[in-house]
């Protein structure tokens, strides 16, 4: 949910620098069913009714779903801002294929949020000495922010890459030279008036 965050900033920070909101319907990103098809995996992974279910499984479709959702954002890298969003992803998908399919939570920020055991399958484990354990979910935000959690550096790099992905496609467009189409009106460069 902390990722949910950047949008909303993304587009404070696109409309401070003069973009429109136009600029984000021109960003072509390709093999967006793949990135949903991983998300949606992870939503019905992580639903009560199949995550009491899943059991052994659980690990290994979260790494899978994961590592298809990372795909996509590498075939979109072009994109600026996308490979921060890769970086934060490929940090993500290190931390969990290290930890056997989880993302282990630093046991100190577990606690502030009351949670120290796991009674069905979930994406993360409270574990004292996780591998990569900078890579882990470290930071434990705010309590008054709405949907707060413990989230990695990878959650943050993602972030800041979806406020970069928006901010420069607001921007782009905000900075195109405004054209006037009615009749006797200004004439595209290229076109002849003729």
């Amino acid at each position: 949910m902390f990722i949910l965050y950047a949008i909303p900033v993304g587009l404070i920070i696109g409309a401070l620098l003069g973009g429109r909101l136009a600029g984000l319907g021109r960003i072509q990103f390709r093999w967006a069913w793949v990135a949903l098809g991983g998300f949606a995996l992870q939503v019905l992974l992580f639903s009560d009714p199949v995550a009491a279910r899943i059991g052994a499984a659980g690990p290994p479709l979260y790494v899978a779903s994961t590592a298809v959702v990372f795909a996509a954002v590498l075939r979109n890298v072009a994109i600026r801002g996308m490979a921060l969003v890769a970086a934060g992803a490929g940090a993500n998908l290190l931390a969990i294929v290290a930890n056997g399919g989880y993302m282990p939570a630093n046991p100190n920020a577990a606690e502030a949020f009351g949670r120290t055991t796991q009674e069905v399958y979930s994406n993360s484990r409270i574990l004292d000495a996780p591998a990569l354990a900078p890579l882990t979910d470290v930071i434990a935000l705010p309590q008054w922010l709405p949907f707060t959690n413990i989230v990695s550096i990878g959650d943050v790099l993602i972030a800041a890459g979806v406020v970069v992905v928006i901010g420069a496609a607001m921007r782009d467009a905000g900075s195109e030279p405004a054209t006037d189409d009615a009749p006797g009106g200004s004439v595209r460069a290229g076109n002849s008036p003729i």
